[in-house]
Formats: structure tokens, sequence, C-alpha cells
């Protein structure tokens, strides 16, 4: 297995629209979740909402979860736009933003608002300069930056932002893999799209990609977004975490094995679900995650 020396072990929920998202994140927070999620659309397989507008509305309803965009399409918005809001936002949650970010894999949502696609190299460039214009603006500093999908002349935002913004990126393919390593303060990919052999080859490619680049693999965050359900009578796949407490602990410790370190969880109904997890599967998780020297804290 994977050791994650002093890494902690986290786990987050995905948001969903069966109510106000104030609620959610302080039910979350009060059950002792780490991140408060919600994703980016403007459509999708399910009603969502505005990720923004309303991770600004549960950091205000909170006191201590951390809000992630799980992640930002950046199609829908400029990177100058975004490192304003992400500054702001992270402003006024007392420095509890993740700027989770893609490069944009749903070219028929795009296509549908008439935005901009790309060709996948050309996604991955463009994520490149994104996070370089981002962390530039986030200086203060007047800065002009030349590259070939995004241009700044003299610009500058302030104020500043009084914390740091960690960026995790959504990558799967061997550049965005490399990428991942060489740029961005965390990995967040979906264990919907994956199984543990290929998890584990991307981790890899992550680690590879961050050595390259002269960086500490170590001092990264790696994340994944996993479906859970609490039922018996479904067989769990590399997809889906299914089962009784013990099965889902057991297949989530599986993940964690990988060298992921934080789980923000999809698929728990509010109320029970949400408890449940928190109550009975996080405990069994840190403590078999402990036994195997993956995490410091358990």
């Amino acid at each position: 297995m994977t050791q994650a020396r002093d890494k902690v072990l986290r786990f987050g929920v995905l948001g969903t629209d069966d109510g106000d998202v104030a609620d959610q994140a302080r039910e979350a927070e009060a059950l002792g979740y780490d991140i408060y999620a919600l994703s980016d659309h403007l459509h999708s397989s399910r009603p969502t909402l505005e990720p923004w507008t309303a991770l600004t509305w549960a950091a205000a309803a909170t006191e201590n979860i951390a809000v992630l965009s799980d992640v930002i399409g950046l199609p829908y918005r400029e990177p100058p736009v975004l490192a304003k809001m992400a500054e702001t936002l992270a402003r006024l949650s007392g420095g509890r933003l993740i700027l989770g970010l893609g490069n944009g894999g749903y070219d028929a949502e795009f296509r549908a608002f008439g935005l901009a696609t790309r060709s996948p190299g050309e996604k991955v460039a463009a994520l490149g300069e994104a996070v370089q214009v981002l962390r530039a603006l986030w200086t203060g500093s007047e800065t002009s930056f030349a590259g070939v999908h995004y241009r700044l002349d003299a610009a500058r935002i302030a104020p500043p932002p009084t914390h740091p913004v960690p960026i995790w990126i959504g990558a799967y393919g061997p550049r965005s893999l490399a990428q991942t390593g060489a740029i961005a303060d965390g990995w967040l990919p979906s264990m919907q799209r994956l199984d543990l052999e290929q998890a584990a080859a991307m981790r890899a490619a992550v680690v590879d990609g961050a050595r390259a680049a002269g960086r500490d693999p170590d001092a990264m965050v790696n994340a994944c977004n996993v479906q859970v359900h609490f039922d018996e009578r479904r067989s769990p796949t590399p997809q889906l975490v299914a089962g009784s407490v013990e099965q889902i602990a057991q297949q989530l410790h599986a993940i964690a094995g990988c060298g992921f370190d934080t789980f923000v969880v999809a698929g728990l109904r509010r109320g029970r679900d949400r408890e449940r997890f928190a109550r009975e599967v996080v405990p069994l998780v840190r403590a078999a995650a402990r036994s195997e020297g993956l995490i410091a804290n358990a």
C-alpha cells in the first residue's frame, strides 16, 4: 500500500439540491465533516445550483467546515473573474475555500450554451495558463501575462487574498495528471470513473509529475469523489461503494491504500445516512488506516 506520511484523513459531503445548502452545510459541520462541496454545471442529470453563490451561502452559515468547488469548469468563467471570485469567497469565509478546477470535460454541455470548446491538448494548455493567471493575480501586484489562451496587461486585483487558496485539479489523462503534479495543491478525480488499478496508476503519474517539477508529492492532497450507498442488496463495484457499514469502510480503506487521503462522499441522504457515515464508517476507516501507518490522525 501507498504510504501517506504525516497525512490526515478527511471526509466531505457533496451537497444536493433537495434543500437549503445552508442547512446542509450546518448539518455536515455538526457531524464532523471537514468539507462541504458543490459541483458546477449549467445542466446535468440532476438539478444543480450555481456553486459560487451557494458556497458563499454555505460558508456564511458555518464556522469551520471548508467549502469546495467540485470542480469549476474552466470554460464557464474567465480566469481573471475566477481569481476575483475566489479571493472574495476566501476572504469572507476566513480562508475556508478550496478551489477545485477542471479543464472542462463536458463538451456537449458547452456547445449547448454556446461556450468555447477545445481539443484535449488545448484544454491542458489552457488550464496551465489559468493557474498561472490565478496565482499571479492573487499576489496583488500588477501583472502581465502573454499566453496562447489568456492575456493580462498590467492587471491587478485588490484587495489581494488574505488567505491562501489551494487549487485541486480534477485530472485523468496522462498530460493532465503530469500537469497536476507539477502545479496543483491537490488532485481530485471521481472514483465513479475509475477502478482501483486505474486510480493507483494515475496517482503514480501525479507523483511523477510532481517530482519532475522538483516538488514534494507528499505535500499534495490526494482527494477523490466517491459514490456511497448504505444498501446490502447492492453489489459494490470499483465505481460504487455500497453495502453495510463494515463493507463500506473496507472499500474506502482500499481506496486510501492507493494514496488517497480525502474523500468527498456523494449519494448519502441527508439526516440518518450522513450521520451514520460520520458516526460509524469514518472511525472504522481511520482506525484501519492508522493500523497500517497510512495516516497520522486516524
